[in-house]
């Protein structure tokens, strides 16, 4: 609601396409259109105005999100422990049936790329199962989604990056399918980084 000039997206969910596999490459705008449908969805709930052209809803009896998670030294909680928690809250309350949006921003990103693997299939393919709640999660490990291709209610969705040169433009528009795109070594690249500790 705060981005001039937003660009709209079209999204259905519903008991047999509840969950979104969401790819694309950094900047591409996957946590921006989490957050939106997250802030649409809470002041929907309150009887505000959206940002939309329309919305449709059933009502939902709560919203979990991980994004942006941080470590807590406090607690002595890591960034990858912080989200094995919040995820472990996540699923008991879809597992004590309440119809919930459950929306994750790169599942175990705090971990190695195995493990991040192995949990984001794990965890995806297991919230699948409570159609009754809606699931979205965004990830840069996109083989993931090759292997949650049999799993039928999810829907495969990514924000495109088109290369203007060796410069990354996007357009923050979902398609449908699951991206090839990597452009982090790129844009590391183009801030010249390399170049700076080289010298």
């Amino acid at each position: 609601p705060c981005i001039d000039k937003a660009i709209g997206n079209d999204i259905k969910m519903q008991e047999n396409t509840n969950v979104i596999f969401l790819t694309g490459a950094n900047m591409a705008g996957k946590s921006t259109l989490m957050k939106s449908i997250g802030i649409s969805i809470y002041l929907a709930h309150m009887g505000f105005p959206i940002a939309a052209k329309s919305f449709e809803f059933s009502v939902r009896e709560g919203m979990y999100s991980s994004i942006n998670v941080a470590d807590n030294i406090g607690l002595g909680y890591s960034h990858f422990y912080a989200e094995v928690v919040r995820v472990k809250q996540a699923a008991d309350a879809a597992a004590s049936g309440k119809r919930l949006l459950l929306m994750f921003d790169e599942l175990f990103k705090g971990t190695n790329v195995k493990d991040a693997y192995d949990g984001t299939l794990a965890v995806t393919e297991a919230f699948a199962e409570y159609q009754d709640c809606l699931f979205i999660v965004s990830t840069h490990i996109i083989e993931v989604g090759e292997a949650l291709k049999e799993t039928n209610n999810i829907q495969f969705r990514f924000m495109p990056t088109i290369m203007d040169g060796a410069r990354p433009r996007y357009t923050y528009i979902l398609e449908e399918g699951i991206t090839e795109d990597r452009q982090g070594m790129m844009i590391i690249r183009n801030e010249g980084i390399l170049e700076m500790l080289k010298n």
